[in-house]
């Protein structure tokens, strides 16, 4: 075989291969995630402005920051997670340009990571627009494009700590029967490394302002789908009111002070412990 012709092989075979080897690095990027969407990443509410103050009536600290509204709990040794949502549909005629977030996951109460997953529903201009995503802060946002979704779609996810820095993610849009699931091998980063000392069910403000969804029902009471729950080393497993004094109330205020306007705000947890809402600018 001629040189010339032999080089010809291999240009072949390089064509044939290079899309397959393009596909797995593209793989092994998303687990380090390049971000792939406009999504801003999910701070951690530690790096946001925040102001607690103890509920002595219910026995709950209340967070006034500017990002996460919902409910975390704090403990040690996190290795689960779990809840489920309905998707609401947003308002972009009265808030373009905005995004939000629902989502569940482990760290960034009092840390610096954050390993989640969830949905968006943001506002292109006056154009709404729903996606489905996992993150490893600081690491940008993953698309999952597998899962469809709509406004009034029920979503399952969970987020399990499987030893030696995995971690699996897993989301299922129980309206369609589509579902997702990776583990992904995650040391931290620039910011910190993970310290697994808090869960979190949160509705998230990840752009400047944050979309009007009216209000966003979370847990099996109104879902009909996975009670929010999280196992601790101390707690072990039980639902948001389970952990006692380690349950906090997150709420998003225009500053992050219990002074400063509302722009989110959770109900107290409904009767089974886990459930509750969260309502948009609810003064």
């Amino acid at each position: 075989m001629t040189m010339k012709r032999l080089a010809c092989l291999f240009c072949l075979i390089a064509l044939a291969v290079l899309p397959a080897i393009a596909q797995e690095l593209a793989e092994s990027a998303s687990d380090s995630a390049a971000p792939v969407r406009t999504r801003r990443q999910s701070l951690p509410r530690s790096m946001s402005p925040h102001e607690e103050v103890y509920d002595f009536n219910r026995h709950v600290i209340v967070s006034y920051n500017t990002i996460w509204a919902g409910y975390a709990v704090t403990g040690s040794d996190f290795t689960f997670v779990e809840g489920s949502w309905i998707v609401s549909a947003v308002n972009c005629t009265k808030t373009p340009n905005t995004d939000s977030s629902e989502w569940v996951g482990i760290d960034g109460w009092t840390s610096a990571t954050v390993e989640q997953i969830g949905t968006d529903a943001d506002c292109n201009g006056t154009s709404p627009y729903y996606w489905v995503w996992y993150e490893f802060y600081p690491y940008g946002s993953v698309v999952i494009n597998s899962v469809s979704i709509s406004p009034g779609n029920k979503f399952s996810a969970s987020v399990t700590y499987d030893g030696n820095n995995y971690y699996t993610v897993a989301i299922k849009n129980e309206s369609t029967g589509q579902s997702f699931s990776k583990k992904v091998k995650f040391t931290g980063g620039g910011s910190g490394i993970p310290q697994r000392n808090s869960a979190e069910w949160i509705m998230e403000m990840d752009g400047n302002e944050l979309s009007d969804f009216g209000v966003d029902p979370f847990g099996e009471d109104y879902t009909g789908y996975l009670n929010d729950i999280a196992t601790d080393s101390t707690v072990d497993m039980g639902v948001i009111k389970a952990f006692g004094k380690d349950v906090n109330e997150s709420i998003t205020t225009e500053n992050g002070t219990k002074n400063s306007p509302v722009t989110a705000k959770p109900s107290h947890l409904a009767s089974d412990g886990a459930s509750f809402t969260v309502t948009w600018k609810r003064e």
